[in-house]
């Protein structure tokens, strides 16, 4: 008798992490439930019979968390592993942008994931197995510059991974706080079309240089591909808490310089790093 293959929910599928975490699960035999939306950006991944298309979306909390309820009771005996990766940036000065933009991102990267999350974990429980996944960013340890909404919901789901692995001890149940550093990917090219300036620090020398830095990270960061091998093999291997996953530079170097050397002046290195004096 052929065992029915396990099932993947993750948001934000139509591209970057989402979509190679999606692609490589598919590709590892799971039957995956990836979310977008928009449906037509989950083209790439149609052609395969084991993935499942859900229109979500994290500016409507209650619409996401029944599209997520429906995919649970599609999924032949509920899903395996869950990875909460929607998100978007926003580039801009926290105190001169309107505080509705702040809030939006908030709402949905944050409180909108949160109130998934607390669905995926009772199903989770409920099934006495699972793994949650929640993506944060290693700017949750090293917070980017004039992208504070990002650095603020991301540091939110990294306490919320470190709040459940509490709670889920002896349950069954896996999480891991996922935390990428760059990757090639269009995050760039979203952001800009998000923020409220199509040219970042046009009258702002030092928003200027940040972006460039930013900006040049994206272009010369690992392929995607390698995110998503980095999670599968966390999951395979049942990993909790902290995975890291980037350049050596920013997943082995920076994290132990940081431990080593005084607070102060690991900004200051944060901070000439990328141009910021």
């Amino acid at each position: 008798m052929n065992q029915s293959p396990l099932n993947l929910f993750v948001t934000g599928a139509s591209s970057g992490i989402g979509r190679a975490v999606a692609r490589k699960f598919l590709d590892e035999g799971y039957a995956v439930w990836g979310t977008a939306r928009d449906l037509t950006r989950l083209a790439p991944l149609l052609g395969d019979p084991h993935f499942h298309p859900i229109l979500l979306d994290l500016d409507d909390a209650e619409a996401a968390t029944q599209a997520y309820a429906m995919a649970q009771a599609e999924a032949p005996g509920g899903f395996d592993v869950v990875v909460n990766n929607a998100g978007y940036g926003v580039f801009a000065r926290f105190d001169v942008t309107p505080f509705d933009v702040w809030s939006k991102q908030l709402n949905a990267m944050l409180l909108t994931t949160l109130q998934l999350a607390q669905r995926q974990l009772l199903d989770l429980r409920t099934k006495g197995r699972g793994v949650m996944v929640n993506v944060a960013s290693l700017a949750t340890e090293f917070p980017l510059p004039y992208m504070s909404g990002y650095n603020v919901a991301k540091a939110g789901l990294s306490a919320l991974s470190e709040s459940l692995l509490i709670e889920t001890v002896g349950t069954g149940v896996s999480v891991i706080d996922f935390r990428p550093g760059d990757f090639r990917t269009d995050f760039n090219t979203t952001m800009l079309q998000l923020s409220p300036s199509t040219q970042p620090g046009a009258n702002d020398s030092r928003m200027q240089g940040a972006w460039e830095v930013w900006d040049q990270n994206i272009a010369t960061a690992p392929a995607v591909e390698m995110a998503a091998a980095d999670l599968f093999q966390a999951v395979r291997s049942g990993a909790c808490g902290v995975v890291r996953s980037g350049s050596f530079f920013q997943t082995r170097i920076a994290p132990m310089f940081e431990r080593l050397v005084p607070l102060r002046w690991a900004r200051a290195v944060r901070w000439h790093y990328f141009g910021l004096k």
